[in-house]
């Protein structure tokens, strides 16, 4: 009966069974609110059921970008999941929102239940991580789109936040502290670059030894999720501003979270020194202060917060198991300024 479809290329028995696979991974995700079961063709969440007053919806979509040409070559496709998440979750906690739910899309050559599998149980354990509900998602075979073995993904999420507890940047005032929290490596930005530099100018081996570590490893640790400790730090502080450092790095994203007038400078000797961006630095022959407009340097989440709350910050985020530390402070000149 499904003849005709399998000979165009795609295998509907394949999809079925990809279903079948990935039911256990999402019922792990379940949290508070969400409501129906997988098949539906919407995915659903009561708000209702948390306790919000003047409730503001936040969301964000994204994808992870070539790295996914990265899992490909490692054949190792369950962290490229995580990154999905972490990279749609921790831009909604930039604005102090809480990760409510999450879906994800899947473009896909050939349906490969195993890889299928991998990718959403990689999925899930991020929504584990951020506390939110894996409620749908979509996943599409299309041949002649992609070769058999490619594949892209995107994702969305929404949070929720208090009105009176959104966070848009208009409390930063000169003076303010900037405390960055240690990245797990490049995440998911500059893969271009890295690509470019480890494979089309130069043959290098993933299996390198970089610090102790093979390189392999360094390129697929998936994007840190920082939802649980932020959130504690809101729980507790009057958080001024977030910046998610992403594609741009310091240069781009801090700007986004201060008033007109407003800059920073950042203090080079408190980062987190990761072997990988020193290694791509001197490989790549770039520009020392281009590499903070391409990657995070170590930072993968900034807080800006009074220099009186600074110490109390640090306390909970430690308790939290998480690297951070004072970077630098808001000054009024326009500009990022790497010292």
């Amino acid at each position: 009966m499904r003849k005709a479809y399998k000979k165009a290329g795609v295998d509907l028995e394949a999809g079925y069974k990809s279903v079948r696979l990935i039911k256990e991974h999402i019922l792990k995700t379940t949290r508070l609110g969400m409501m129906g079961g997988i098949g539906s063709f919407g995915g659903m969440f009561d708000l209702s059921k948390l306790d919000y007053k003047e409730p503001v919806l936040v969301s964000g979509t994204d994808g992870v970008g070539t790295k996914l040409m990265i899992a490909r070559m490692l054949d190792k496709h369950e962290t490229i999941g995580e990154d999905l998440v972490a990279m749609c979750v921790n831009d909604v906690l930039a604005q102090g929102a809480e990760p409510l739910f999450f879906l994800d899309y899947i473009g896909i050559g050939k349906n490969n239940p195993r890889k299928i599998e991998e990718i959403v149980k990689g999925v899930a354990s991020g929504c584990i991580k951020a506390n939110c509900a894996l409620i749908g998602g979509e996943t599409a075979e299309m041949p002649d789109m992609y070769l058999e073995d490619e594949y892209d993904l995107a994702g969305f999420t929404v949070g929720v936040v208090e009105k009176s507890k959104l966070i848009d940047g208009k409390k930063v005032v000169a003076g303010d502290v900037l405390i960055g929290i240690k990245s797990s490596g490049p995440h998911s930005n500059g893969y271009s670059l890295i690509r470019k530099i480890l494979f089309k100018d130069n043959n290098i081996d993933l299996n390198t030894n970089i610090a102790g570590k093979a390189l392999k490893d360094l390129l697929i640790e998936p994007t840190k999720i920082y939802v649980k400790p932020v959130l504690n730090v809101l729980e507790n502080i009057d958080v001024h501003a977030i910046a998610h450092i992403t594609g741009g790095g310091f240069y781009e994203n801090i700007p986004r979270v201060l008033k007109k007038g407003q800059g920073v400078i950042i203090k080079e000797n408190r980062l987190f020194k990761l072997p990988i961006f020193e290694y791509l630095e001197k490989l790549g022959e770039i520009e020392h202060l281009e590499m903070y407009n391409i990657f995070n340097m170590g930072i993968g989440m900034i807080l800006i917060v009074s220099k009186t709350d600074q110490d109390q910050v640090l306390n909970i985020l430690h308790k939290n198991n998480e690297e951070a530390q004072v970077i630098g402070e808001v000054i009024e000149e326009t500009g990022v300024f790497i010292v």
